[in-house]
């Protein structure tokens, strides 16, 4: 019985395989990971032909403890940003449709099957599949072009001090960095230029690259960039500013990293960790590196300095 259900198992991935290059998925989505990941979110066990699929909807945890098979504990983030995410973008797979306006990191975040995908592979193996696989196809890419799956994602909207307004994804730090470009900087930064703001969800929301070469800086799209930072080019400091709501402050292993990263920076660098709530901060005192600022949005008038020589302002 075991060996049947052995065999079972991998003509189903075998079939989940063929169906995904059928649908021409990414090159690096054609591989055991990604049907795995399609059996869970089809509800298909081994026992089960393809015209039972259905469209439960499910987490990445969820998914992850389907059909049996044992994961890594850090293979979590690696089946959703390597299978999952593709699957959304392709316009096989709908993000929370049970709540569009969720946050993107949100730990009730689901995922399910489009009905278009799902009355697709219930024709696998019979005589209808070559057909309706063309006409899904040819409806998809259509789909596709109208419907980028990024733009369903939820904004906030950051009124910048020019008077632009900018969008930045729903969920993560983000609410924090909309305080801190609306509050923070007019109170701390006046007449400074905002020449980088982060995103959780699209790297590079906001970037300046020119401003920030004739500063010296060489942008690293790779480097683990600040959250947000600020040119003041009456006093010439660069002003760098960290949003933490679970990554941690600015330590000094943070400190000299941003170092390393703005080497080439001719302006004084001041460092920033900024916090939404006061109690949020007092988990992270004990770390928070000396001869750096730090600001809380729920008292945005006011500024901690962690003893040094000055008060809001860089260091040889």
């Amino acid at each position: 019985m075991a060996d049947r259900a052995e065999t079972q198992a991998a003509d189903r991935v075998s079939e989940a395989l063929d169906i995904l290059r059928a649908l021409d998925v990414p090159q690096k989505q054609q591989n055991k990971r990604s049907a795995l990941t399609l059996l869970a979110l089809l509800g298909l066990t081994p026992q089960k032909d393809w015209i039972q699929a259905a469209n439960p909807c499910l987490g990445i945890n969820e998914m992850m403890k389907h059909f049996g098979k044992k994961y890594a504990p850090n293979t979590r983030e690696t089946v959703r940003r390597f299978t999952v995410h593709q699957f959304v973008q392709t316009g096989l797979v709908l993000a929370n449709p049970d709540n569009p306006a969720r946050p993107v990191n949100s730990p009730d975040t689901c995922y399910q099957v489009t009905p278009a995908l799902l009355e697709i592979v219930r024709a696998y193996g019979t005589a209808s599949w070559n057909e309706s696989l063309r006409n899904f196809v040819n409806s998809a890419e259509a789909l596709r072009r109208l419907q980028p799956g990024e733009r369903a994602i939820p904004l906030i909207p950051v009124r910048l001090p020019d008077g632009r307004q900018l969008d930045l994804t729903a969920g993560g730090q983000n609410r924090l960095v909309k305080k801190i470009v609306e509050e923070f900087c007019p109170r701390f930064t006046p007449g400074g230029v905002l020449v980088y703001v982060g995103d959780t969800g699209r790297k590079q929301r906001h970037l300046e690259t020119d401003y920030l070469t004739k500063l010296g800086v060489v942008f690293d799209e790779h480097g683990k960039m600040p959250d947000v930072i600020v040119h003041l080019p009456e006093k010439h400091w660069l002003v760098l500013i960290e949003a933490v709501t679970s990554h941690g402050p600015i330590n000094v292993k943070r400190q000299n990293e941003l170092r390393g990263l703005f080497k080439g920076a001719t302006a004084g660098l001041v460092f920033v960790t900024a916090f939404l709530t006061r109690r949020a901060m007092a988990r992270y005192l004990s770390e928070i590196a000396w001869e750096t600022e730090v600001w809380v949005a729920e008292a945005p008038s006011h500024i901690i300095h962690f003893n040094g020589e000055r008060f809001l302002g860089p260091y040889e």
